[in-house]
């Protein structure tokens, strides 16, 4: 019994608020006889165009995918996706990035990422190096679940508003807005955490864990501690992540062009990630340099009690605001990569609908002439 409403519910037209079907009317048939009345069904009914070049097609969940594309369960998974990818591999390279923060915060002391190291084992040995782990995993999940979730919502969002036809000609200023208004908000979920992370790793004796770190820095400067790094987080994070989405997007479209000799669609779920895993990296170079000026800011001011984004800018100088690059680059590359590649990973995993790369839309084909593939 409850199989039956359970495959009931799940073969319902009505599952998702997202499901549409085909409007389309039916071609004009003889009156049924009162004897015999025949209801016919979408299937039956002829494909046609209400309006020149506008299609109306039922959304379908695709055989084999766990959900539908663009449905708010596709958008549930793309945040949990983003909460993986983030929050593990922030965690993983936390001994790197608290050398990071110590070469920009006290380059008199950390001369470099060796002498860091060393200089960090020497004074708090191994256990050290992975001071702000907590912060680090809590702050990056929020912000990974806030960054691909709302990214694959503004994307949809912006594209409908859009139409079809701009959204292709137009593709990449609609990754870099969808990106930036995603981005917007998990800084705002990551602020909180960002700041307890660098004031645990470059303020000697302030503290060692998460939970002494949060009444120590409420009592000190308010619940005003945990966001006055908010606007130069949104200034490092927002071109950083416009970077990170529209770099990989473009990279990965060009890769499977001009690099992968088959279509997307014939290559291995292995191949697909393997390239997942180059674009990546190629915009994690991209974000590293583009973004590092503004996390240099995040992380002296962090430490400076009091102190403005522009007052720290200008105590640092310009040559300043560049101390830890290589580190940086080596870092966040490594990190853009392996979060993209579990990002597709879980995508995999879970089943969900993975679109191909861009095509340009058959009306755009009419309009502009178009023969061949593009």
């Amino acid at each position: 019994m409850f199989k039956s409403l359970i495959d009931a519910a799940q073969n319902s037209t009505f599952k998702s608020p997202f499901t549409s079907v085909n409007c389309q009317a039916a071609p004009p048939t003889s009156a049924p006889s009162s004897s015999a009345v025949v209801t016919p069904t979408l299937r039956d009914v002829a494909p046609r165009q209400l309006t020149p070049n506008h299609n109306i097609a039922a959304a379908a969940v695709a055989e084999g995918d766990s959900c539908e594309f663009g449905s708010n369960h596709y958008f549930l998974l793309c945040g949990l996706g983003g909460i993986i990818s983030c929050g593990s591999t922030h965690t993983m390279v936390v001994p790197l990035d608290l050398v990071k923060c110590r070469l920009q915060v006290d380059p008199a002391k950390y001369k470099s990422v060796f002498t860091g190291f060393r200089i960090s084992l020497a004074e708090e040995g191994v256990r050290g190096l992975a001071k702000g782990w907590a912060p680090t995993f809590i702050g990056y999940s929020m912000q990974g679940l806030c960054k691909f979730g709302l990214y694959e919502v503004f994307k949809k969002v912006y594209g409908d508003a859009i139409g079809e036809e701009n959204a292709f000609l137009y593709r990449t200023g609609l990754y870099l807005a969808a990106s930036a208004s995603a981005e917007f908000f998990a800084d705002i979920a990551l602020a909180p955490m960002e700041a307890a992370k660098v004031k645990i790793q470059t303020t000697p004796g302030f503290a060692k864990t998460l939970r002494e770190a949060l009444p120590k820095m409420t009592a000190q400067e308010g619940v005003a501690a945990f966001y006055k790094g908010l606007v130069p987080l949104w200034m490092r994070q927002i071109p950083y992540t416009m970077m990170k989405f529209a770099c990989f997007e473009r990279t990965l479209e060009l890769l499977y062009k001009y690099v992968v000799p088959k279509p997307r669609a014939d290559c291995t779920k292995g191949e697909q990630l393997v390239v997942t895993f180059a674009a990546g990296y190629i915009a994690g170079v991209f974000c590293a340099i583009v973004s590092h000026p503004a996390d240099t800011v995040v992380s002296k001011l962090n430490q400076a009690k009091g102190a403005s984004a522009l007052d720290v800018a200008k105590q640092l100088g310009w040559s300043g605001l560049w101390g830890g690059l290589v580190p940086r680059i080596v870092m966040i590359g490594t990190l853009t990569a392996a979060q993209w590649f579990i990002y597709d990973a879980v995508k995999v995993f879970l089943r969900m609908p993975r679109p191909p790369p861009p095509e340009m839309p058959e009306s755009l084909k009419k309009k502009l002439g178009v023969t061949g593939e593009q």
